[in-house]
């Protein structure tokens, strides 16, 4: 907690705002997308938005896991939760994800075995003790949490256990962050990289991404502090029409990333073309499970029989929130017939979702 204060030190924020209001932009408001919904709740929650208004439009991108879990993956996850002798886990987030007729957490209280963990540990520990059972761990994220899922099949592959299987549903950030910038028409001047992601993955990927689309990037943490030191780094690299890679989260992220976790992902998955709930596919922007582990892949042992037709919402349009073409309040259905009670499309639903972040820090202000 000491550690934190330090970042929360008011007088050390109000100094970094002045330096950022100070500088000569000539009029100009820079478009800065933040990828990771953590950070957008950050930045709603804390009113960074509104007092940099003049200086930095911030755009929402696709950092959301449980936002971007498509249609697909919820309808076979709810298939197999009403499967017989099914445990079904996941995290909280996305037992309330809708599908396309139903949320498993509507089926958990139509009686189904849906449980609710922290951690794929907590998916093989019932796997052991309901050895008549079969327990499905629902998988979603980005590279955040691939090395534990990851660690889980490995652990399950010692253990011995043929009860056990994830239903995978990964997502890549930087391949995303790809296709935005290659859209004809984007309007993003810079981003601020995930921080959580970076701590994983390192920042060789960004290091790409900046070279290609000469662009400046700052990997950026959470806190209001570290998120204005970065949008600093990027005003400098802006200003001056020197575009690179910065990083502003030192405290977590190195170049190299953490060697021993991204092992563990290269060991059980491989990349896979990737369908984003609202946007589409993306070429090389999942994880999906090796051969050499397929038999605790849930969709390939278990989901043949399933027959799936994901009917998106007409009244959604987080898939244009994701990619930062709208802001929530350009939705005709925001804070009326969706909301975080009633949600019609994921990026309401999550705690990272940028839809939920303005229903909880603006609703009152729309």
């Amino acid at each position: 907690m000491e550690i934190l204060q330090g970042y929360r030190d008011p007088n050390r924020i109000k100094a970094v705002i002045r330096s950022i209001k100070e500088r000569p932009t000539k009029g100009k408001v820079w478009n800065l997308m933040e990828v990771c919904g953590g950070q957008t709740h950050s930045i709603v929650r804390s009113g960074l938005d509104r007092i940099l208004k003049d200086q930095i439009n911030f755009i929402h991108g696709p950092g959301c896991p449980v936002c971007v879990t498509p249609l697909a993956s919820i309808d076979l996850a709810c298939f197999f939760a009403r499967e017989p002798k099914t445990i079904l886990c996941s995290y909280g987030d996305m037992l309330r994800v809708p599908g396309s007729e139903t949320s498993l957490l509507r089926l958990k209280s139509e009686g189904f075995d849906i449980r609710m963990i922290y951690s794929p540990m907590d998916a093989l520990k019932l796997a052991l003790e309901h050895p008549n059972h079969r327990v499905i761990f629902f998988a979603i994220g980005f590279e955040t949490t691939a090395p534990t899922h990851a660690f889980s099949v490995l652990r399950a592959k010692e253990l011995g256990l043929k009860n056990f299987a994830i239903l995978c549903s990964h997502m890549l950030a930087p391949p995303a962050v790809s296709y935005i910038l290659s859209k004809e028409g984007h309007h993003i001047d810079a981003l601020l990289a995930p921080g959580h992601v970076c701590t994983v993955m390192g920042l060789s990927e960004y290091q790409k991404l900046s070279n290609l689309f000469q662009i400046p990037i700052a990997a950026a943490g959470f806190e209001s502090l570290e998120i204005l030191e970065a949008i600093n780094l990027l005003l400098d690299s802006l200003i001056t029409k020197k575009p690179g890679l910065m990083n502003a989260y030192q405290r977590s992220v190195s170049y190299e990333g953490n060697k021993k976790a991204m092992q563990l992902i290269r060991t059980v998955f491989q990349t896979c073309d990737q369908h984003w709930r609202g946007i589409g596919s993306i070429e090389r922007s999942g994880l999906e499970i090796k051969s050499a582990y397929e038999q605790f892949d849930a969709a390939k042992r278990w989901g043949q029989t399933a027959k799936l037709s994901p009917k998106k919402s007409s009244q959604c349009i987080s898939g244009q929130i994701l990619l930062g073409a709208k802001k929530p309040y350009d939705c005709p259905s925001f804070g009326s017939s969706c909301t975080p009670d009633k949600p019609i499309g994921a990026t309401m639903v999550s705690s990272e979702g940028a839809c939920a972040a303005y229903f909880d820090y603006r609703h009152e202000e729309l």
